[in-house]
C-alpha cells in the first residue's frame, strides 16, 4: 500500500476478521459472555396517560415496559408471549442484531408471533454501548405502547470519558393519540392521513414524572423519542445538560440548553444539581408544528420544600438553531468503544466509496388512498418474510433489485421493494427531502456516520462539505425540509435490513424497503443459521 492512500474496505475486514477470531479464541477460553434471561406477558389492559381509560399494549402489566439493562456483548433471552388477539412482534431499535438478522422482529426478517403464542428472541449486543429501545413493529400498535428502555452499558474495564454518574435515568418521550390503535390503523387503511396528536408523554404521563437528584451531584439522562411523528424539543429548568452519547457513540461533551430530539433518536446528557435545592421544570414539547404540545415532569432536589412554580423554560422557535445544533453533534475521537481500541481498526474518512444511493421520499395517491414511498415504490410486505423467503429459495416473494438506487421520477407503484447490497461494501447514501417538513430515517442492522446535511438538492460537489473526520456515528438520522442529508456506511453486517421512515404513518404506507446485504460464502463466519426455534408463517411453513 502506498502511505496515504484510500485504503479498500475488503482488505481492511479481511485483517480485522483474523485478529476477530484471535480475540474470540482468547475469550472462548475463559468463558462464553453472560446472558440476561427476561420473561414477558404481552396484553391489552387499561391505561390512563391522559386522565381517561384507554386501551393499551402491557409488557407484564406495565406501561411504557420494563426496562432492559445490559452490558456490551450480554446475551439477551427475551421469551415473549403474546396474549393480544391479533400477532405481534417487537423490534429492537439500535441493537445491530450482528449476523442475525432473523431476530430483528420486523416483517421483513421475522414471522409475528400467533395469538396466544410464544416466541424467544435471541439477541447479543455484541460490541455495542449506549441508549436504546424497543417497540412493536406490526400493524399500529406502536400507537398503543408496548415500548421500553434499552441501555447497554460498557464492560468494566474499557474506560467511559466521564465520571460515573450518581443515577441513571431513562425518559421516553414521544407524542400520543387518545383514539385506540386499531382505530388509528382504520383511518389509514381507508387512505387517509391521521390528526394531530393529543399529546406529549414523558414516561407515559404528560405531567407528574418526577426524578429526584441530592444537590451537587451529577446524573445521566437517556432520553429516546419513542414517539409517532413529532421531533420533540427537550429541555430542563435552570439547568444545562452536557451531551455524552448518541445512539452508542461518545460525543464530544458540548453543552446546550435544550436539544431538539427527533423520531426514533436517543441521547445520552449529564445534568448537575448544581441550583439552589426546589423543583424544576423539566419541559418536553412538539418542533415545527403550527399548534404546540407539551409535556412536564419534575427535576426534583432531595432537599426541596419548593414545588413547581412559574413559567416553563421556553424552547427554540427557529429551524437554523435545530440545523446548527445537528451540525455540532460529533464523535468524540478520544473515547474509548466498546472494544480496547478506541475507533476501530479503520477510519470512515480514508475509505473510498464503491457506491452513492439517493434516496427521495414522496407522497402521492395511489388507488385513490394515500402512499408514501423511496424512490417511487411505494412498499407492501409479500405474503412471507422476505429473510425466510431468501432462506429457502422461496420465488415470487420479493425481487432483489426492485427499488433503483436514484429517483426514477416515475408515478409512484406499489412492490415489494428490496435493494441489492455486496457484503463489506462502503456506500454513500443521500437521503433528499422535497417536503416542508423534518422527516426522521432509520436503518436497521447499522450505524452510520451523518456527513453531511444542508439545504436545497445535493450534488456531487456537496461532498466538499462533508466531515470526513468526526461525524457522528448513529442509527436514526433527520432530515431537515427541503434539504439533504448524508451518510457513509460499511456493510459489514450480512442480512436483510430494513431501512424505514420513522414517521409511523409514513412507514406503514410503503415509505420503506429492506437492503439485502448478500455474502457468497454463505458462511456461519459471516452470518447465523436459521434460528432453530424460528417461527414459520406463509409459504414457509412446512419448510425445513
Amino acid at each position: 500500500m502506498i502511505r496515504g492512500e484510500p485504503l479498500s474496505l475488503s482488505s481492511l475486514l479481511s485483517f480485522c476478521s483474523i485478529l476477530l477470531l484471535l480475540l474470540n479464541s482468547i475469550i472462548n477460553v475463559a468463558g462464553e459472555d453472560p446472558y440476561r434471561f427476561f420473561d414477558w406477558t404481552i396484553t391489552y389492559g387499561d391505561i390512563y396517560p391522559l386522565g381517561v381509560k384507554q386501551k393499551g399494549i402491557l409488557i407484564n402489566g406495565q406501561f411504557p415496559g420494563p426496562e432492559i439493562y445490559s452490558v456490551t456483548n450480554d446475551n439477551l433471552i427475551i421469551n415473549v408471549h403474546n396474549n393480544l388477539p391479533e400477532p405481534f412482534l417487537l423490534t429492537w431499535s439500535g441493537v445491530q442484531e450482528r449476523r442475525n438478522s432473523y431476530q430483528d422482529g420486523v416483517y421483513g426478517t421475522t414471522c409475528p408471533i400467533p395469538p396466544g403464542k410464544n416466541y424467544t428472541y435471541t439477541l447479543q449486543v455484541k460490541d455495542q454501548i449506549g441508549s436504546f429501545f424497543y417497540f412493536p413493529s406490526l400493524a399500529f400498535h406502536k400507537a398503543a405502547g408496548g415500548f421500553g428502555s434499552l441501555k447497554i452499558l460498557s464492560r468494566p474495564l474499557i474506560p467511559v470519558p466521564f465520571p460515573p454518574p450518581a443515577d441513571d435515568f431513562s425518559l421516553l418521550i414521544g407524542d400520543w393519540y387518545l383514539i385506540d390503535n386499531n382505530r388509528l390503523k382504520a383511518v389509514l387503511d381507508y387512505g387517509h392521513k391521521l390528526p394531530f396528536p393529543h399529546a406529549v408523554l414523558i414516561n407515559g404521563r404528560p405531567i407528574g414524572a418526577t426524578f429526584t437528584v441530592e444537590q451537587g451531584k451529577t446524573y445521566r439522562l437517556r432520553i429516546s423519542n419513542v414517539g409517532l411523528q413529532n421531533t420533540l424539543n427537550f429541555r430542563i429548568e435552570g439547568h444545562s445538560m452536557k451531551l455524552v452519547e448518541v445512539e452508542g457513540t461518545h460525543t464530544l461533551q458540548s453543552t446546550y440548553s435544550s436539544i431538539d430530539v427527533h423520531v426514533g433518536q436517543s441521547y445520552s446528557v449529564l445534568v448537575t444539581a448544581d441550583q439552589a435545592a426546589k423543583d424544576y421544570y423539566i419541559a418536553v414539547s412538539t418542533r415545527f408544528t403550527s399548534k404546540v404540545l407539551t409535556a412536564t415532569a419534575a427535576l426534583h432536589y432531595s432537599n426541596s420544600n419548593q414545588p413547581l412554580s412559574g413559567p416553563l423554560p421556553p424552547a427554540p422557535t427557529q429551524l437554523d438553531w435545530s440545523i446548527q445544533q445537528a451540525r455540532s453533534i460529533r464523535t468524540n475521537l478520544t473515547a474509548s468503544g466498546p472494544r480496547p481500541n478506541p475507533q476501530g481498526s479503520y477510519h470512515y474518512g480514508l475509505i473510498n466509496i464503491s457506491r452513492t444511493i439517493i434516496l427521495e421520499s414522496s407522497a402521492a395517491q395511489v388507488n385513490g388512498k394515500q402512499r408514501y414511498a423511496v424512490n417511487s415504490v411505494s412498499f407492501v410486505p409479500g405474503d412471507t418474510p422476505l429473510k425466510l423467503a431468501d432462506y429457502f429459495n422461496i420465488g415470487g416473494v420479493f425481487q432483489v433489485g426492485s427499488i433503483p438506487d436514484t429517483p426514477s421520477h416515475k408515478p409512484m407503484y406499489l412492490a415489494t421493494s428490496v435493494m441489492a447490497a455486496d457484503f463489506r461494501a462502503f456506500v454513500e447514501i443521500i437521503f433528499q427531502n422535497h417536503e416542508n417538513i423534518v422527516q426522521s430515517w432509520h436503518i436497521d442492522g447499522y450505524s452510520f456516520w451523518v456527513v453531511g446535511m444542508d439545504s436545497g438538492i445535493w450534488t456531487p460537489d456537496s461532498r466538499k462539505e462533508y466531515n470526513l473526520a468526526d461525524a457522528v456515528s448513529r442509527c436514526t438520522t433527520q432530515v431537515y425540509p427541503r434539504s439533504w442529508t448524508a451518510i457513509y456506511m460499511a456493510l459489514d453486517n450480512v442480512g436483510m435490513w430494513n431501512i424505514r421512515s420513522e414517521f409511523w404513518a409514513r412507514q406503514y404506507l410503503g415509505q420503506q424497503f429492506y437492503m439485502r446485504v448478500y455474502s457468497p460464502v454463505e458462511s456461519p463466519r459471516d452470518e447465523y443459521p436459521l434460528p432453530k426455534n424460528a417461527l414459520l408463517c406463509g409459504r414457509a411453513v412446512g419448510r425445513t
